[in-house]
């Protein structure tokens, strides 16, 4: 799935049997970068991986994680979203990496939360 502003691909390296990056053409450092006025891109990634896992099959749209790592602790210095399901099956590495007690992940809820108050 791309459009004029978003392109999506999976994971090279995995961390749920789905995980797909959802990336903004525009070139946007990271999540910290964002401002307000960046709600409907972030927003409009959620929906795009959401659909993404619906178009694979994934229909449990409850037993997912969606987030962005904070940096420092990012690979590539380009915001992307992971899109992440099952949730409920990820490994011990990754509940580290993506998982609720991480301190470098970041749900997209939260981002928003942060971006909007």
């Amino acid at each position: 799935m791309t459009d004029e502003e978003l392109c999506c691909f999976r994971d090279l390296k995995p961390g749920a049997k789905h995980h797909y990056l959802v990336v903004p053409n525009r070139h946007i450092v990271s999540c910290a970068s964002l401002r307000k006025e960046d709600m409907p891109l972030v927003r409009k990634m959620m929906e795009i991986g959401k659909a993404l896992l619906l178009k694979h099959h994934f229909n449990d749209l409850d037993d997912t994680r969606l987030g962005f790592h904070i940096p420092p602790f990012y690979s590539v210095p380009h915001l992307h979203l992971h899109v992440l399901a099952p949730a409920s099956q990820m490994d011990l590495r990754s509940l580290l990496i993506y998982g609720p007690q991480s301190f470098r992940f970041l749900t997209s809820e939260k981002l928003l939360q942060k971006l909007n108050s």
